[in-house]
């Protein structure tokens, strides 16, 4: 958690992901890029009977031949910590008066505990991120045309059956913070306050 206790290693971590700063959910890069993330919901393609599958290759096909700007998909695949899960399910046990359901409640705590020890539990989350360069450095500029972007991204993303959602800034740096220091992020999750002083050292506000 260095990333939050020392401020120069604040800066630190700026330069190592080339992270400018984050505003109105944009991120600003240097040399005057821009960019913003859309996180998109999973399809199931092989539960599609064969007709759907092809009219969902032939609906991204022209959605991506009608983009006049490179995307880039990002999977993201971490272990779920189930630790917070089974700890909750111990106090239902616990608190639970009728004998019957505390034996259900051990059987499938002891249930769980022996599929996480055979099976690691991993969680997929799936990111478009939409790219702008503007060469003035104009940020009303970039975000008006990341704006038009996203949007007809969303759309085809919808055409085929995804739904999508622009992240806003704090979940921009949450998603960061998660790659810069996965092992951190697992065991102490950013709190609400934690990405609050995140914001104050990283989020550009337009000045009043």
């Amino acid at each position: 958690m260095s990333l939050l206790q020392k401020s120069n290693k604040r800066v630190s971590a700026r330069e190592q992901m080339q992270l400018n700063g984050v505003r109105d959910g944009v991120l600003l890069l240097p040399n005057n890029e821009y960019r913003v993330i859309l996180e998109v919901s999973s399809l199931n393609f092989e539960l599609k009977s064969e007709e759907e599958q092809d009219a969902i290759i032939e609906t991204y096909q022209s959605f991506i031949n009608s983009l006049s700007t490179p995307l880039q998909i990002i999977i993201r695949v971490r272990e779920v910590d189930m630790d917070s899960y089974l700890e909750s399910m111990e106090q239902r046990r616990l608190e639970e008066p009728e004998k019957i359901y505390r034996t259900q409640l051990t059987s499938y705590v002891s249930f769980v505990r022996r599929l996480i020890e055979a099976n690691k539990i991993l969680s997929r989350r799936f990111y478009v991120v939409v790219p702008y360069r503007e060469p003035k450095g104009d940020f009303e500029i970039a975000r008006e045309q990341l704006n038009i972007t996203s949007d007809i991204v969303s759309k085809g993303l919808t055409r085929i059956g995804m739904r999508s959602h622009e992240l806003t800034s704090l979940e921009a740096l949450d998603l960061f913070y998660s790659f810069y220091d996965p092992a951190a992020a697992k065991k102490m999750p950013l709190s609400s306050a934690a990405l609050e002083l995140l914001h104050t050292g990283y989020v550009k506000k337009e000045a009043v």
